[in-house]
């Protein structure tokens, strides 16, 4: 007979559009025993595994509540929905990085976070420059394995208006289909492929640093 899990996880940013597909396929997983949810609202989901943990800007006072095997991060923002760039910064870099410390300081052996496609510290733009120093930023923490994942587009049913990510939703299915090979990474991907593909990637057990783009191997 198969053994039952014993494994348990931390989702951070679970009301987010990856995080709410995440938090769905994680409660699913036969992965897991349990599943910790760090947010600042109420969930409108409950469920046997189901834990929700307070979201603080303080994350390491939460202390032993954020034991976990593997620690999947969503937390992210927009420079509009910001204000500001220092607003930006704070969730996209120094949220992730004091989530990643108090959980490694927890016992967490395995991180798995959100990132995007053209991060880079030599980028024009500001967001993939962010984006870019946290990945590097992450790297010295010391987990064993750790999985940068960056999507491009992603496909989303939101409770908010973006024009631009309407347009480009609309236009995808022929974008996608143009984009092959080296430009496969470019593709528009659902929120929920993300979520799969970070629950496959926790099981591989591969230790390290690894970077994906979507779909897994393009």
């Amino acid at each position: 007979m198969p053994s039952s899990p014993t494994l348990t996880a931390l989702v951070a940013g679970p009301t987010g559009a990856v995080g709410q597909a995440l938090l769905t396929q994680l409660l699913a997983s036969p992965r897991y025993a349990r599943v910790k949810a760090l947010s600042r609202r109420p969930l409108s989901l409950s469920h046997p595994k189901l834990e929700q943990l307070p979201f603080t800007e303080d994350i390491a006072s939460l202390g032993p509540a954020l034991a976990a095997d593997d620690v999947y991060c969503c937390l992210g923002t927009t420079l509009r929905k910001a204000g500001s760039k220092a607003a930006f910064e704070r969730v996209d870099y120094h949220l992730v990085l004091d989530l990643a410390r108090a959980s490694k300081a927890q016992g967490a052996q395995q991180f798995l976070v959100v990132s995007a496609v053209g991060a880079s510290l030599r980028s024009p733009a500001f967001y993939s420059r962010v984006k870019a120093r946290m990945e590097q930023a992450l790297q010295e923490v010391g987990f064993a394995s750790l999985h940068i994942v960056r999507p491009s587009l992603l496909l989303a049913e939101r409770g908010e208006w973006r024009p631009a990510e309407w347009v480009a939703s609309k236009a995808a299915p022929l974008l996608n289909r143009a984009l092959s090979g080296e430009l496969a990474k470019y593709r528009a991907v659902k929120v929920e492929a993300v979520a799969a593909a970070m629950i496959e990637l926790a099981g591989r057990k591969a230790e390290g640093v690894h970077r994906h783009h979507l779909p897994l191997g393009s």
